[in-house]
């Protein structure tokens, strides 16, 4: 009598892979498309309204027009009879610029003497420092308005520009530092024997491998400039100094009456600065913020 043939052992389950795993991983990318979708919308609706009619916006819901019209990007960007928008977009990017230059000098320079450099009163100081992010901004807004005013920069861009290159941003700061910190100080001192003094030993040794941080800091400073309506409205007061977050809200008049297609067309016209400069620095973004204040 013959023995009977063994049976083939079956498949290992992490060969199969198993409905249950299945169903979440569809169950997940239906709930990452729905954010998507509820995140996206408003862009796309003032998108689309950017291209409609004044009649089809109030009548219709639809978030495309079905009757399309380009006439709101001309109508939006000679909406003011003295001042055309692209003023306004040479002021923000001036503002902007000025920004971000002032922020990466004044907080590098910041974060290198509290991360590399001994001296009395260190710690304290940076505590004090940090705490000030805690701040709400608009506890200073009236003392900052009293010293600006009596300095004689209203209505201009000093108010906006010279506080960033006093080392104010808090924020940028601590990032430095974090980056900095990281780096190793047998390359500091050998700089110091090298010749290389605290100044030269910034410039040339510690500021070069900083570049993740700096670049991040740079896109922040710039997408914080150029979107910040609430300070550029308390120190600019002629038509012609106003920045893009001022002159959109131009198109609602003091009856409350919206020149909605105008507007949402200067609005995807504002966008486009922001989008570019993001899409640009997006991977450079990423490893700064891996690799600087986040690593602790």
């Amino acid at each position: 009598m013959s023995e009977p043939t063994p049976r083939a052992a079956p498949a290992p389950a992490a060969f199969a892979p198993p409905s249950g795993r299945r169903t979440r991983t569809v169950l997940w990318h239906l709930l990452v498309a729905a954010v998507l979708v509820v995140v996206l919308y408003p862009v796309i609706w003032m998108l689309g309204t950017s291209f409609k009619p004044a009649t089809e916006i109030v009548t219709s819901d639809r978030p495309w027009p079905l009757h399309w019209t380009s006439h709101n990007f001309p109508d939006g960007w000679h909406a003011d009879p003295g001042v055309t928008f692209g003023r306004f977009f040479a002021n923000s990017l001036t503002v902007s610029a000025l920004a971000v230059a002032g922020t990466l000098v004044s907080c590098s320079l910041a974060a290198y003497a509290f991360s590399r450099l001994e001296f009395r009163g260190r710690s304290v100081m940076f505590a004090a420092m940090v705490a000030t992010i805690l701040l709400p901004y608009h506890v200073l807004i009236v003392p900052q308005y009293a010293i600006f005013k009596k300095l004689g920069w209203i209505n201009t861009d000093l108010p906006l520009v010279a506080p960033k290159f006093l080392a104010t941003e808090a924020f940028f700061i601590f990032l430095m530092v974090q980056f900095m910190r990281g780096i190793p100080r047998e390359i500091d001192e050998a700089a110091r024997l090298d010749g290389c003094g605290p100044y030269r030993t910034f410039l040339f040794v510690v500021l070069p491998l900083t570049r993740p941080a700096l670049i991040t800091s740079a896109i922040f400073s710039f997408l914080w400039t150029w979107n910040d309506f609430f300070t550029q409205l308390v120190y600019l007061n002629d038509t012609d100094k106003f920045t893009v977050p001022i002159g959109l809200s131009l198109f609602v008049d003091q009856t409350g009456m919206t020149s909605y297609g105008p507007m949402m067309a200067m609005s995807v016209l504002a966008l486009l600065p922001v989008f570019l400069f993001f899409l640009a620095f997006q991977r450079l973004l990423v490893d700064g913020a891996t690799s600087s204040g986040l690593k602790g």
